[in-house]
C-alpha cells in the first residue's frame, strides 16, 4: 500500500535495464517510497504486464515501469495495463536521461555487425545513426534492451542498442554511442495498489484515465474543465478503448494533488461528463521545479470563501 515501507519491489528487466538504472535513482531521492536497502530484493519482470499483474496479485509491494520518452513519447504497454484490469495507483515518479551503447561480444567489428536488437524505442531513438553506420544490418525487436544484450552475448544477434550498465552486466563492450537525440529522458512511474495516497507537497501531478462519449465537444468539455480552474494538463494522449472504432480513452496529467479544491472539483467533473474515470494516483513531481503558480484565483483559500458567500446567501443572511 501506499505509504508503507516497499521490502518487495518488482522494475522491467531483466538486469540492466533502464528501469533499473532508474530504479536506483528513485532510492536515493528525499522522501522516496523506495529505499536503497529495497534494492537487494528488487525483483526484475520479463515485461510491463508480468511486473503490474505481480502487484495486483499482492507478490510485490509495487513495480517501476516507463511511462513516457521525451523523443518517442508513451510506452504503450503501460499506458493500456494501467487502464485496465484491477485498479493500480502511481506513487511517484522518476527521469532518467538515457544515454545507448551499440554493445558487441568482445572482438567484433562494426562491418561484422548483420543484426542489431533492442526496444522498439531504442531502436527508434538511434533510426538515423543505425541507417548511417550501419545500412545493411537487420533491425530485432526485443522486450527490453537488456533482453538484448544478453541475446548478444548468447550469441543470437551480432550487436544491441541497449544502456551501458546491460552492456557491462552481460560481458559486451561498446562500438558507439549511437542515439541520434542526446540528452532524451524517459519518466518511470511507481504503481502500487491503491491505498494511503502520498501526501500534497504543494508540487505535485495527478493521472487519469477517462472514456469520453463519441459526440461534438465532448473532449473540449472535459478539458474546459480544467481551464477554468488553472489546471495546466502536462500530458494528454489517447488510446482506442477496442469496443469501437470512434471511442477513445484520454491519459491525463494535470499538475495539482487531489486533495487540492480545484483539482478534486475538476475530476468531479469529469465523473460527470464521462463514460468512464480511472483516477491512476496523485504523487509529486519528478521535476518540481518547473511547476507553475497557481493563481490566487483557485487556491483552496478562494473556493472556501466562495463557499462562505453562497451558504450566506442560501441562508438569507
Amino acid at each position: 500500500m501506499p505509504g508503507t515501507s516497499m521490502t518487495r519491489v518488482a522494475y522491467l528487466g531483466p538486469e540492466g535495464t533502464f528501469t533499473e538504472s532508474a530504479l536506483s535513482t528513485l532510492a536515493t531521492l528525499p522522501g522516496s517510497p523506495v529505499g536503497v536497502a529495497d534494492l537487494t530484493h528488487a525483483r526484475p519482470e520479463v515485461t510491463v504486464a508480468t511486473a503490474l499483474a505481480g502487484v495486483r496479485a499482492g507478490e510485490t509491494d509495487g513495480a517501476l515501469v516507463p511511462l513516457e520518452n521525451s523523443v518517442e513519447g508513451s510506452v504503450p504497454a503501460t499506458m493500456d495495463g494501467l487502464a485496465a484490469g484491477a485498479a493500480l495507483v502511481i506513487t511517484a515518479e522518476v527521469f532518467l536521461e538515457v544515454s545507448f551503447a551499440l554493445a558487441v561480444r568482445p572482438g567484433t567489428r562494426a562491418d561484422q555487425v548483420r543484426t542489431v536488437a533492442s526496444h522498439p524505442h531504442g531502436l527508434a531513438q538511434c533510426r538515423r545513426w543505425l541507417a548511417e553506420h550501419l545500412p545493411g544490418a537487420t533491425e530485432v525487436l526485443a522486450s527490453s534492451t537488456a533482453e538484448a544484450a544478453r541475446d548478444v552475448a548468447e550469441g543470437r544477434h551480432d550487436a544491441a542498442v541497449c544502456a551501458p550498465l546491460a552492456g557491462e552486466r552481460y560481458g559486451l563492450e561498446s562500438l558507439a554511442d549511437p542515439a541520434d537525440n542526446p540528452g532524451a529522458v524517459t519518466r518511470f512511474v511507481l504503481v502500487q495498489q491503491p491505498g494511503t495516497l502520498p501526501a500534497p507537497t504543494g508540487a505535485d501531478k495527478t493521472t487519469v484515465v477517462a472514456v469520453v462519449p463519441d459526440r461534438t465537444g465532448a473532449l473540449l468539455s472535459v478539458l474546459t474543465e480544467f481551464a477554468v480552474r488553472g489546471i495546466s494538463l502536462t500530458r494528454i494522449e489517447s488510446r482506442p478503448t477496442r469496443e469501437r472504432l470512434g471511442v477513445y480513452s484520454f491519459s491525463l496529467d494535470c499538475e495539482g494533488h487531489v486533495a487540492d479544491r480545484r483539482v478534486g472539483e475538476a475530476l468531479t467533473a469529469l465523473h460527470r461528463l464521462c463514460a468512464e474515470v480511472r483516477f491512476l494516483g496523485s504523487y509529486p513531481r519528478a521535476d518540481a521545479g518547473a511547476r507553475k503558480q497557481v493563481p490566487e484565483t483557485v487556491e483552496d483559500a478562494a473556493f472556501a470563501a466562495a463557499d462562505r458567500w453562497l451558504e450566506q446567501i442560501r441562508s438569507g443572511g
